[in-house]
Parts: structure tokens; C-alpha cells; sequence
């Protein structure tokens, strides 16, 4: 529930309820009296209205508000129409009619432009303000429907029907009414800043039209809906319509303090979260132990023990130092701990020692292929020449053939005959450079390619590496993958090996692809 009193021809004051009462004209400095002949000046409150038709009132066009009966409004007026009817209402002290426009952005509305029900009302004040706007404070008194229009020039006139309320309820409009103080009170107590004299009213009040009238002028309605409102006369009918739309609003507040509360829970875990860690760091400080035990102690004691290259250490210590700077809270933070995570887990200084005995090599092929005696003396030849010149750059052994001949295995047997760990890279069906190269690290998902992926699994710089399915890597828009392995597989290339989620160069040359 909220205040909505843009009214008349100007955006008004907040209004407040006040009880229908009279009070006694009185002067105050700067003010006129009703009665002069210049009503731009402001007028104190005037005398009771003299006798004049009740079924004729002075019509005021309002914009985008409705008054209701016993509710106090303010509404400022501008247009010249509005302001001869204001004007002649206080001198002759007569009643007014507000009604509301169709269409609210008509400066000059004509008859048919207004809706017929509307709220006769007394002016309680005309005050003309410095900059010279004209306000009026309005007491809503009853409703009334338009029968026909007797004047237009200089301000409207109408002929109205007056609509009393009803004296008598039933119990079905008693319950009705009940719920509705409930669902009022509900409302305000989950406003933020409800008002507690508004709280007071609804609870004093003793007539039902009036409780209705009152909770439907403060809720933050829609002016035609508000207009549905007022144009609905009997009063269990309106009792409904309002109920229906307070549960609405009081609906939309539940949720919205729902909310609230959750992100206020959540605010205030990370804060909290955020001080215990400060608190932890201090008495780790105080403690000496300001690094070791922590995570960024652990991530500085990891690398002193991987044995990579200067340059490569000086870049980590970089991305370290960059992470202590960061709060754990961003984005960046989680990014930067994984790169972390990935350098220190690769095998930079890790070789398994390789034993390179023939007759023990060939009892190992014999063992665990039959026949293919070709393969097997070639792969022996291969192994020969690499024990006698353990440095040199050997070639690679490539294994062709239809599929379940033995060509992975014979890879496996390789790796077991040299006492190495033997690491599998399926590239059938491969179409993307970055399957052998990586991502870049500022992509969300980013990995390393296959290649360090399966050195990080081996836990070595030396394995054996079996490139299977090598002949279906396929060329797409996306890159050459063959390409990318022309680094890998060259000698004279692949000691610095650069996959562009690390970022720096790493030396493969020790692999047996």
C-alpha cells in the first residue's frame, strides 16, 4: 500500500486522512478569505457551504487520481477551466464534483472525455502557492453519477444523482469487512515504513463504506482501477473487488521481503565469511604462520618443489602474487587458483628412469603378441639404436593397420619392456586446434589440450605416448588439428611446446610418441 496523489492538472502533496468534521473559518496571515473578489490569492478554510441544488455541482477534470468520500486529498490545478470552477466554488462556497479523465494526457478535455461516477467534495482550502500553482485540499463527501452536462463556458456544470451509502449490514458484510482489516494490517506491517496513524485509522473506524473507501484511496492501485472502484455501489460487490486486490498487493510484498531476506542472509554470510578469514590471517600472523598452512602457503611450497624453468617460476610467482590480491568473492579468483592448480600438477622436472635391455625387450613382445615377427624386429631396431645414442633425436615409430591387430598394445608392451608409464590419446574424429593446443584461459571451462592433459595423468615428462587413431583427425573451420601435431611430433620443435592455456613453453622432447 502506498500514497498516490497525483491529481488535477499537476502532480499534488501526499494526502492525509482526516474524519469528516466542521471547522469554523479562521484568517491566517497571507491568506484571503473565500469570499473576495481575487480567489488566486490562498483562502482559509471556508464556511459550511450555503444553500445551493445538491443535484448541480461544479465539475474539476482530474488527471490520473481518484477521490474518494471521507478521505482528504490535496490537488493542484493549472488549466483555466479548472481554475474558473475552483474559483467560483470558494466564493459561492458550493460543493465540486472530480471526475476522472479518460485519457489523461487530454489538456482539454471535453464532456465525453470524463468517466460519470465521481465523489463530491468540499473545499477544505485554496492556497496559491510562490511559483504560482493553484492547490486545493478537498474532502471527499459522496458518491454521485453524472446525468447531463448543464454548462461548459467558463467552467463545467453538471446535473448529478447522489448515491447514499447503505445503513444496514449483514453478516456476510461484517465477515467481509473483518478480513479486509486483516489483510490491511498484514499489509502494513510488511511495509518498511508504514505510517502508524493510517494503522489507527483502519482499526477506529466503525463504517464499512468508509474503511473501503479509506484502504482503496492508499492502495497503490491503478486510477481506473481505483475509478472501478468508486463506481461500484453496492457494498458487499465492493468489499470483494477491494479484498481481491489486497491480496494481490500483499501477495507482491511477501515476496518482495522474501527476497530481502535472502539477500540480506546472503550479504551477511560473505561478510561475515570475509571477516573470520581477516581473523584467521591476523592470529596466522601473529602466530607465525602467516603462509605455512594456508592455501597460498601451499600453492608457494608446491612450486618450490616442481623444478620448473626461471622463467616459468617467475611467471607462477607473478600469478601467485596476483591471486593473494584478489578477494575470494571474484570471479578472477577461482580462474587464477585453477591456471594455479594445472602448472603445479605437471611433471616439469619428473623423469622415470629408462632401462633399455633387448633380450629383455624381445621376451616381452614375444609374451605378449604372437607372429608379427616384422613388427617386433623393427621395434627391437628401434630400441637399439636408442640405447646406443640415448640423447639423439629418435624417429617415431608409426603403427598401421586395420583395427584389433595389436597396434595399441604393441604400444603398451614398448612402455613395459622400458620400465615407463604409457598414456593413450584418442584423436578420432578430432576437428579442433584446441583439442591439441587448449584454451585460452580467459574462456569460462578452459583447459589445457590433450596432450599436457595426458603428461598431468602420467605424472612424467617420459612416457610413452600412443597418438591413436591418428589418420581421422579432420580439418574444420575450426583449425587444422594435424597442423597443431607438427609441433608436437617435430624434434626440433616440440622441447618448447607452447598449449595456450599455459601460456609458456613445455619441453616434450623426452616423450616416445
Amino acid at each position: 500500500m502506498s500514497v498516490r496523489t497525483d491529481a488535477g492538472d499537476a502532480v499534488p502533496e501526499p494526502g492525509r486522512v482526516e474524519r469528516r468534521h466542521n471547522e469554523p473559518g479562521h484568517n491566517e496571515p497571507g491568506h484571503s478569505e473565500p469570499g473576495r473578489s481575487d480567489p488566486g490569492q490562498a483562502a482559509s478554510s471556508p464556511e459550511p457551504a450555503a444553500a445551493a441544488p445538491e443535484d448541480v455541482l461544479i465539475i474539476l477534470p482530474v488527471r490520473s487520481v481518484v477521490l474518494f468520500p471521507q478521505v482528504v486529498l490535496p490537488i493542484s490545478i493549472r488549466r483555466d477551466i479548472s481554475l474558473a470552477g475552483a474559483q467560483e466554488a470558494v466564493k459561492s462556497r458550493r460543493k465540486v464534483g472530480l471526475l476522472l479523465q479518460r485519457d489523461p494526457d487530454q489538456d482539454d478535455p471535453a464532456p465525453e472525455a470524463l468517466h460519470r461516477v465521481g465523489t463530491s467534495a468540499s473545499i477544505v482550502r485554496y492556497l496559491t502557492a510562490a511559483d504560482g500553482t493553484h492547490h486545493l485540499i478537498c474532502q471527499g463527501e459522496q458518491r454521485f453519477t453524472v446525468l447531463d452536462f448543464i454548462s461548459r463556458e467558463p467552467f463545467l456544470v453538471a446535473r448529478i444523482e447522489l448515491h447514499p451509502e447503505p445503513t444496514t449490514v449483514n453478516p456476510e458484510i461484517e465477515a467481509r469487512a473483518l478480513r479486509l482489516r486483516e489483510l490491511a494490517s498484514e499489509a502494513l506491517q510488511l511495509l518498511p515504513q508504514a505510517p502508524a496513524e493510517l494503522a489507527a485509522a483502519i482499526q477506529s473506524i466503525d463504517s464499512i463504506p468508509a474503511l473501503v473507501d479509506l484502504i482503496a484511496s492508499f492502495l497503490d492501485l491503478k486510477p481506473i482501477e481505483k475509478q472501478e472502484v468508486l463506481a461500484t455501489f453496492p457494498l458487499r460487490e465492493r468489499l470483494d473487488l477491494v479484498l481481491e486486490f489486497l491480496r494481490q498487493r500483499v501477495e507482491v510484498l511477501r515476496i518482495s521481503r522474501q527476497i530481502d531476506e535472502r539477500t540480506k542472509a546472503a550479504f551477511d554470510e560473505r561478510q561475515k565469511e570475509a571477516v573470520l578469514r581477516e581473523r584467521l590471517r591476523q592470529i596466522r600472523k601473529e602466530l607465525g604462520e602467516d603462509e605455512e598452512g594456508s592455501e597460498l602457503g601451499e600453492l608457494k611450497e608446491a612450486l618450490a618443489k616442481a623444478g620448473m624453468p626461471s622463467d616459468v617460476e617467475e611467471h607462477v610467482r607473478t600469478q601467485i602474487a596476483r591471486l593473494e590480491r584478489t578477494g575470494e568473492g571474484s570471479p578472477e579468483y577461482s580462474m587464477t587458483r585453477s591456471y594455479l592448480e594445472w602448472m603445479l600438477a605437471l611433471p616439469w622436472s619428473k623423469l622415470d628412469k629408462e632401462e633399455i635391455d633387448i633380450e629383455h625387450a624381445r621376451r616381452i613382445l614375444d609374451e605378449d603378441h604372437f607372429d608379427l615377427d616384422t613388427i617386433k624386429r623393427r621395434i627391437i631396431e628401434f630400441l637399439a639404436v636408442r640405447k646406443l645414442n640415448p640423447e639423439g633425436h629418435s624417429p617415431i615409430l608409426c603403427f598401421v593397420g586395420p583395427p584389433g591387430v595389436g597396434k595399441t598394445s604393441l604400444g603398451q608392451s614398448i612402455a613395459r619392456a622400458l620400465g615407463l608409464k604409457f598414456v593413450r590419446v584418442s584423436l578420432g574424429g578430432v576437428h579442433d586446434e584446441a583439442e591439441i593446443r587448449g584454451h585460452r584461459r580467459t574462456y569460462v571451462g578452459a583447459l589445457p589440450g590433450n596432450i599436457i592433459q595426458a603428461l598431468r595423468k602420467a605424472g612424467t615428462r617420459n612416457p610413452v605416448m600412443m597418438l591413436d587413431e591418428v589418420d581421422k583427425v579432420s580439418v574444420s573451420f575450426q583449425g587444422d588439428p594435424s597442423s597443431a601435431l607438427l609441433e608436437v611430433l617435430d624434434p626440433e620443435q616440440n622441447h618448447t611446446f607452447r598449449d595456450n592455456y599455459l601460456g609458456v613453453p613445455f619441453d616434450l622432447s623426452k616423450v616416445l610418441f
